[in-house]
């Protein structure tokens, strides 16, 4: 799995996958991309949105635009480097 930026306008990045599939996540409003915890490196946001977030996505499901947000942009990690390791750790075997 790589990134690379989405070519929808209110999207922030593709993930693509060695099957050649892929899916488009992070969100942009305005073509502005809106906060994650890599862009603001706030841990009370990052706290607040897996909060708000934690009972609709799936993320267990790496393909998920859910998965892909949860462990990417709002990952361990203010290093968006940091988290793609990390989702491809966790998620080894599933990609």
């Amino acid at each position: 799995m790589y990134l690379v930026p989405s070519p929808i306008k209110t999207k922030k990045w593709r993930a693509m996958f060695s099957d050649g599939k892929h899916t488009d996540f992070g969100a942009k409003v305005n073509g502005k991309p809106m906060d994650d915890y890599t862009i603001t490196k706030d841990k009370d946001q990052r706290d607040r949105y897996l909060q708000r977030h934690k009972k609709n996505e799936s993320w267990s499901d790496p393909r998920s635009a859910g998965a892909l947000s949860r462990w990417i942009l709002w990952g361990d990690h203010t290093s968006i480097q940091a988290n793609i390791s990390d989702y491809k750790r966790r998620f080894a075997g599933k990609l």
